[in-house]
C-alpha cells in the first residue's frame, strides 16, 4: 500500500476532487487546510497569514491511502489536475505503509482501507 499526501492551492481543490473521483476504486480522501511555506517562504501569496513572524501561505493537503497499483493513476490524476504552471501549485509524496487497521472491526492491511 502507498500513502499519497499532496498540498495543493486550495482554489484547486474542486478540479482535484473532481479528478479522484473519477478514479473508480479510490477508496476515499481526506482534506484538511494547511499553512506552511516552500521555497519562497510564503512571499507572493496573496492569502498568506501571520505566524509566529512568519509569513505562511494558505495550502489544502489530501491524504490518501491505495493500493501500490493505484498509486501511479492517483498521483497523475492530482499533477493534473492541480497543475496551474505557477510557483506554489504544491507537492505530493508519496510514502510506503505498513499496516492499515479499521478500528470498526480490527481488519488489517489491504481489506482495512477500503
Amino acid at each position: 500500500m502507498k500513502e499519497i499526501k499532496a498540498i495543493i492551492q486550495p482554489f484547486m481543490l474542486d478540479r482535484v476532487l473532481h479528478a479522484l473521483a473519477a478514479i473508480d476504486k479510490l477508496p476515499g480522501v481526506t482534506v484538511s487546510p494547511v499553512t506552511g511555506w516552500g521555497r519562497t517562504r510564503g512571499e507572493g501569496a496573496s492569502d498568506a497569514v501571520q505566524e509566529g513572524g512568519h509569513r505562511l501561505a494558505k495550502k489544502t493537503k489530501l491524504e490518501i491511502v491505495v493500493s501500490d497499483a493505484l498509486a501511479p493513476e492517483v498521483t497523475e490524476a492530482i499533477a493534473a489536475s492541480a497543475r496551474t504552471g505557477n510557483i506554489g501549485d504544491g507537492k505530493i509524496f508519496v510514502a510506503d505503509v505498513e499496516a492499515a487497521i479499521k478500528i470498526r472491526n480490527g481488519e488489517r492491511s489491504e481489506e482495512a482501507h477500503r
